[in-house]
């Protein structure tokens, strides 16, 4: 997985759970992102999501870069399952998204 750090992701995923409480704090995260991390970000849930294969990475990461029209944070926030999502998309890559979670805490 390139362009992202797994520790962010599973941050995402951990603020995502607690949106009523933590949807300031996931906003604010995923914002200071750069671009290619918020691109990253939007390419694992759509891997998770099922949309993209994970031989199809560097499709999704373009894709994410060059069809951006709305804030990422914004996006993601307004997809349902978002943290099932990026927990497939890791598991998918290969990284064990509760080993990942785990160690944030």
């Amino acid at each position: 997985m390139e362009h992202i750090s797994r520790d962010k992701v599973a941050a995402v995923i951990v603020m995502s759970r607690e949106l009523d409480r933590a949807e300031g704090e996931l906003r604010g995260f995923i914002d200071r992102m750069d671009e290619e991390e918020q691109a990253a970000l939007v390419a694992v849930m759509w891997i998770g999501r099922g949309a993209f294969d994970v031989s199809e990475w560097d499709d999704a990461f373009a894709t994410a870069m060059n069809e951006a029209t709305t804030p990422t944070a914004d996006y993601l926030i307004g997809t349902p399952h978002l943290s099932d999502h990026l927990e497939s998309g890791l598991e998918a890559l290969g990284i064990s998204a509760i080993d990942e979670e785990d160690q944030l805490m």
